[in-house]
Parts: C-alpha cells; structure tokens; sequence
C-alpha cells in the first residue's frame, strides 16, 4: 500500500524526471563546457519604491529597436560562447514578462541560430503577478519557457501600496495555482521580510501561502535600502520605519525553521528548494561557471574578467547600431578571483573546494589559523577537502568570507 501512495508517485516522478535531466547535462559535459545567458530586460510598467535595478517606465517609443539591440549583441558575441554549450537561458529584469510574443519569439530564436542550446536547457523568465493570465502561460510555454521567476514579494495589500507595486493581493494570491495549472510545475516565487510593520507572525504567514501552494522554490529577500531610491527617501524623513537588526534576524531564523520544517533545503543564504528543484542558472553563478550578459546594464563573467553594459537604454541602443558597443571590462586579478569565490561558495550549500582555491593562488599566509578561528566559533566546517558554512554561519557568509579574503 505505501508503494501506491500519491505522494510517493510525486515525489517517484520528480525524482525521475529530474535524473532524466541531471543525466542529459552529465552527457553533454563530456562533449562540451556548459554555460548561461542571462538577458536583460529593462522595461517596467511602474518603478517600485526599493528598487535600483536598471529600468525605464518610459520605453513605448524604442522598444522594438531595444530588442533588435539585444538581438545584435547576441550576434555580434556569439563567438564569447565558443566551443560552449548554453546550459541556461535567464530572463531578468525589469519585467521580462512585458515583452510580446513576438519580441520574445525573435530573443529566442536569436540564441538558438548563434549558440548552442543543450537539450532540456532551463529557460527562466522573470514574471509579474498581474501580466500572468492563462494566454501568456501558454505562449511562454510554446516557446520553451519552462520555469518562471513570480515577483510576489508580499501578500499583505499595505505593503503592495507602499512598494508601488503593479499587482493585487488577489493577483498575488492566484497566479501560482495559474502557472501551475497550465504545466509551470518548476517555478520559484520572491519574497520579502524585514518590511515595515511586519510581525515575525504575519511573515510566517507569508512563507505557509506560498508552502501550501505546493511552490518547490522559494527565494526570500531582506528588504535593502537602496540609495536614490523612493523608499531610502521615506525611510529618511520618517515617513516610514523598517524593523531593527534583531527584528530582521529574528524573521530570517523563522524563515529558515518553517521552510525546513516543510523538506526544504537553503541551499544559498536566500534560495531555498525542495529536492531536484534548485535553481541551475543561478547555482551556475555561485558556482563560478561562465555566463553572458546580454542587454543594457547587463554583467558578463568568463573566470577571468567581468564585463557590465552601459546602464543606459538609449546609449545602449546607439552604441550596438553602430558597432561601438559601450561597456567596461575588468581583468580580476588572482586575488579577487580568489576571493570572490570563497565570497559565492561560502553562501551556498555547494561550499568551496579547496583545490580550486589553490588553482587560483596560493593561501595567505594566516589563511589556516583564520579558518580556525572561524571553526571554533561553530561557523564553519572544513572537511573532504571542502570549506563550508554552517546553518549559523550562514547568517554572517558575507562576513566570514571577507575575513578569509586575500
């Protein structure tokens, strides 16, 4: 009787769907080195409080040319990508999920004619609640978008009013039982704590709406404030007040006790997944692996160098119409390759080999006695030849790794 249970033919099934997919990546890495592509959209229907992504509300007029561009710049950096195969493909944003069929068709297209796609490549994109209706799933799906990103945040209508945010409470609450219902089993929804007046009880609320919705990623964010934005304005001159420090940890400790008490694995600070539905993209970024940035403002990373895009739309455009492309290039020397993997690996389950620091540079000095150090105060494991954060550890990564760094 326990072999015919529906949870265990759920879990049977995602366990192997989800090896048919792991097996498909292992098979193909022996032909070829694996990499992402991240593509930037920067168009918003409204600007969001806390926000300091680049965006424009304002795009109506050059639209169509700054999808051309993007195209172009897939085309012209075809060759980034040589003798590599695209593990992924990730819409980000702005709001991805503005852009028509047929933008979206010409991006896709684009990157199969130039880049080699993986079979069963994970295609991201990044949605609103209120642009998710029953005819936009389908079309994202027809076209081999096969996970989606929901920019939730909250579920309680103040804070949707006060982030300045597009959807409702009721859009909030029905597009996940939309997108599953039209075949998105593999999505993830954002949310935010350390919001103003919000109770650890409420956020824990919170986190049970998007659990009880059968949802397998959850990636969950403190609110930051940004300078130059609305809100580090409103917090400034009082008109709003955000939760203290122990307020904050307090939330995260709550956050990371429901998830985990629901088989979810925080398998980096802010992301956590049930079993086979870890974000490959993103996993890629604190991994180190190569991606390319496409769009204004977009970041590039090939081990060795980082590249950004001008985080200016018009200027974006008219330096890839004319072959002048504006972007900075930064050749990272040994020690910030050095650091910024611990700073990556020390956040995520996955941890930091200690070869491939080596391959890199060798330790400082005072590296072992740091590490230690570190031990002692329950932070840190390091074992097998790999260096990782312990569940308290995690709450202070950032810090850790920096006293680590070269």
């Amino acid at each position: 009787m326990f072999f015919e249970t529906h949870d265990y033919k759920v879990e049977k099934k995602a366990f192997e769907d989800n090896l048919l997919i792991v097996l498909t990546f292992l098979f193909a890495s022996y032909i070829c080195d694996m990499a992402g592509i991240y593509v930037h959209i920067p168009f918003c229907r409204q600007r969001c409080t806390y926000c300091d992504f680049h965006f424009s509300t304002t795009f109506s007029s050059y639209r169509f040319d700054m999808v051309k561009a993007i195209c172009t710049e897939i085309e012209v950096r075809k060759n980034d990508l040589a003798g590599k195969q695209l593990q992924t493909i990730y819409f980000g944003g702005g709001t991805p999920s503005l852009l028509s069929e047929d933008e979206l068709v010409l991006i896709l297209d684009t990157i199969h004619a130039n880049v080699e796609v993986t079979p069963n490549a994970e295609v991201t994109l990044e949605a609103n609640p209120d642009d998710i209706t029953q005819e936009q799933l389908e079309v994202w799906k027809q076209h081999g978008v096969n996970r989606l990103s929901i920019g939730i945040q909250s579920f309680r209508k103040q804070d949707l009013e006060w982030m300045n945010r597009a959807h409702s409470v009721g859009e909030a609450m029905n597009c996940i039982q939309l997108a599953q219902s039209a075949g998105f089993d593999n999505l993830t929804v954002d949310l935010m704590y350390g919001l103003p007046d919000l109770s650890t009880e409420e956020w824990e609320e919170q986190i049970l709406t998007v659990v009880n919705n059968g949802v397998r990623h959850i990636s969950a964010y403190c609110l930051t404030i940004e300078e130059k934005t609305a809100l580090h304005h409103w917090v400034k001159s009082g008109r709003l007040t955000t939760p203290d420090e122990d307020v904050q940890s307090e939330q995260f400790m709550q956050l990371l006790k429901t998830l985990e008490a629901h088989g979810y694995e925080q398998y980096e600070v802010s992301n956590f997944a049930k079993p086979g539905s870890r974000a490959v993209h993103n996993s890629n970024y604190w991994k180190g692996e190569w991606y390319l940035g496409i769009g204004p403002s977009a970041h590039s990373f090939n081990g060795t160098s980082r590249r950004w895009n001008v985080s200016n739309n018009i200027t974006y455009i008219k330096g890839i119409q004319s072959g002048n492309h504006a972007f900075e290039i930064e050749e990272l020397s040994t020690e910030n390759q050095f650091n910024e993997r611990l700073l990556t690996g020390l956040r995520t389950v996955y941890g930091v080999e200690r070869e491939q620091l080596r391959s890199i540079r060798e330790f400082p000095d005072d590296f072992e006695s740091r590490l230690e150090q570190l031990k002692d105060a329950g932070w840190i494991t390091d074992e097998n030849g790999w260096i990782y954060t312990t569940k308290e550890g995690k709450l202070r990564a950032d810090y850790i790794a920096s006293e680590l760094f070269c």
